[in-house]
């Protein structure tokens, strides 16, 4: 077959695809936009019966629902509110087990009339847990022997043979969503509490990793107002941090002297004496700093506004090491 015969019977020409993926879009995001009837008095009771719960909340589903059903139990783990995932197939050969007295039942289904749906729902009134459906159609089994209905209603799937399911999907991901954020802002859920369900990676370190966590025990570069400059320049090459503090004997910050200020120094003429010259006759007052209990991430983001790769630490007014970029970098809370 030549290539162009396999151009004539292609169903639609690149300017039709990218027509139909505006067309995809469009249609998705209407389906989410119809969403905002269905936050009503009901969806009120909903987040209270949620809100209030003693257990957990049992997301399950079939297919497709099944998958989103997982991802609103990954977002409900992460802002608080304690949820399992239950497949619904799994559920009636033995996974029922899952479902605890207290706990209430969330079951999505865009249909709500398949096989397995129609086999779980008696089985979760048996034991007298609360169930909220997920579904399309609010004339389906699942809707009319539900607690509580989420009205996930689409006239149209995306998908161009209204088969796929595309925009059912996504309209229940959203209405997850919107559970979610919602119990969070009900339960006062702040950003120090995200930190504790969210420990690794960049995310959770900018939340909780303190400026002290990355202080080394070892390298703080330290020098007195009265030290010789020859002194000076061997701490700056000794730590490494291209940058050493000033400090009084009492260990109190009053300057600092950077490998910068060295060369600008050594280009005076005449060159300075190395045993005369003093720590205090060219250090730079009122360095930038910050506490040591402070967020690693507001280190960066000073760094970042003065154009600066060092910073020094203190305690109060006394001087604990300085954090420089890379440390920042190696711990991978910036990029």
């Amino acid at each position: 077959m030549t290539d162009n015969k396999k151009k004539e019977e292609a169903p639609f020409s690149q300017k039709g695809l990218l027509a139909l993926a505006k067309d995809t879009i469009r249609t998705e995001a209407n389906a989410v936009a119809e969403l905002e009837n269905s936050i009503n008095e009901e969806f009120g009771a909903i987040l209270d019966l949620l809100l209030h719960t003693q257990g957990r909340v049992i997301c399950t589903g079939i297919g497709k629902s099944a998958i989103i059903a997982q991802k609103i139990v990954a977002t409900f783990n992460s802002t608080g509110t304690p949820a399992v995932f239950m497949h619904a197939a799994d559920a009636i050969h033995g996974d029922l087990g899952i479902i605890q007295h207290d706990d209430v039942v969330l079951c999505l289904s865009k249909s709500g009339e398949t096989a397995e749906i129609k086999v779980l729902v008696p089985l979760i009134q048996m034991n007298g847990n609360p169930l909220i459906a997920m579904v399309s159609n609010p004339q389906s089994y699942l809707a009319q022997h539900a607690n509580y209905i989420l009205h996930a209603t689409v006239d149209h799937e995306a998908c161009p043979n209204n088969l796929a399911p595309t925009s059912s999907t996504t309209v229940q991901l959203v209405l997850g969503d919107v559970l979610a954020v919602c119990l969070l802002k009900a339960r006062g859920f702040t950003p120090q509490d995200f930190a504790k369900y969210h420990p690794g990676g960049a995310l959770g370190k900018r939340l909780y990793l303190r400026v002290e966590d990355l202080l080394s025990a070892t390298t703080i570069p330290k020098v007195q107002e009265e030290d010789t400059l020859q002194k000076v320049i061997l701490e700056i090459s000794h730590n490494l941090l291209g940058a050493t503090a000033v400090t009084n004997q009492e260990g109190n910050l009053k300057g600092i002297i950077t490998d910068g200020d060295l060369r600008r120094m050594l280009q005076r003429s005449p060159a300075p004496s190395l045993t005369l010259t003093c720590a205090k006759d060219i250090m730079t007052l009122n360095p930038k700093t910050i506490q040591a209990d402070a967020l690693a991430i507001e280190a960066f983001n000073i760094m970042e506004q003065y154009k600066i790769t060092q910073l020094i630490v203190l305690r109060g007014s006394l001087y604990v090491g300085m954090i420089h970029v890379h440390d920042l970098l190696r711990e991978g809370i910036v990029g």
